[in-house]
């Protein structure tokens, strides 16, 4: 008669398996998924147990990492490898500078990394306790390209994350818009944007051939009494016309 995966010789095994599995393994992440072959509830037991005893640390639900000892004191998660693991859980993008990095508006790095999540949260254990997160971004971004991703989080800021000079921005941002099928695929998630974002494509899209109908719903989607802040892409030469708010002239002294 075999042993119920529930009695004590058994969970016994079990934790004696995990344990030699992760001591084994040396300095890495661990999941529940690490430990598909054996009993869920014993699985989670035994890590629990390990937790507690300081063998393992828990970064967020289900996800464990076992350091090693340093001169410096226990060692820390790789970064790359926790954002990766983030993003399978969730859909994270690059955002603010990192984004205007990405795309070839600047060359800076930020101290402070800054993310975009569809999410409503993501776990600092896993993205960093300094990391800058805007949640809630449209489901449907999840669809698209990091570049693609990255295009849109710039528009949202009018481009004022960009290092270059206006006019060097807006002809960026129209080669970028060039490229062949991005205007089409961003224009897909559109209806998801702000009114001001959608605005901006539509008078970037103009500048583009052959995409008169296209832009037409943008227009069409847009309270025609409302102003919209375009950033330093209100130096677009038709951003009047897409409801852009006038720019401020400085007062020279």
């Amino acid at each position: 008669m075999t042993s119920s995966p529930h009695s004590s010789p058994a969970k016994r095994y079990v934790t004696s398996l995990i344990r030699h599995r992760i001591e084994r393994g040396g300095e890495r992440l661990w999941r529940f998924e690490d430990f598909s072959d054996l009993p869920f509830t014993a699985v989670a037991q035994a890590l629990s147990r390990m937790t507690r005893s300081g063998q393992i640390e828990r970064l967020s639900k289900g996800t464990y990492y076992r350091s090693r000892h340093t001169r410096l004191g226990k060692s820390r998660p790789n970064p790359v490898a926790i954002r990766q693991l983030a993003s399978r859980r969730m859909s994270i993008f690059a955002s603010g500078v990192a984004a205007a990095n990405l795309l070839g508006f600047t060359t800076q790095n930020p101290p402070r990394g800054e993310l975009a999540t569809s999410g409503l949260s993501l776990p600092r254990k896993l993205v960093g306790a300094d990391i800058i997160i805007h949640t809630r971004r449209p489901e449907a971004w999840s669809n698209l390209s990091p570049t693609d991703a990255a295009l849109l989080d710039f528009l949202r800021r009018g481009g004022r994350t960009s290092e270059l000079s206006p006019d060097a921005t807006i002809r960026r941002v129209v080669k970028l818009l060039s490229e062949p099928g991005r205007f089409e695929r961003l224009l897909k998630v559109a209806g998801t944007e702000p009114p001001r974002v959608r605005a901006i494509l539509g008078a970037l899209g103009e500048l583009l051939k052959g995409r008169d109908r296209q832009i037409s719903r943008l227009r069409a989607s847009l309270n025609p009494l409302s102003r919209f802040d375009f950033g330093i892409l209100a130096g677009l030469p038709n951003a009047t016309s897409w409801q852009a708010k006038e720019r401020r002239r400085r007062e020279t002294l």
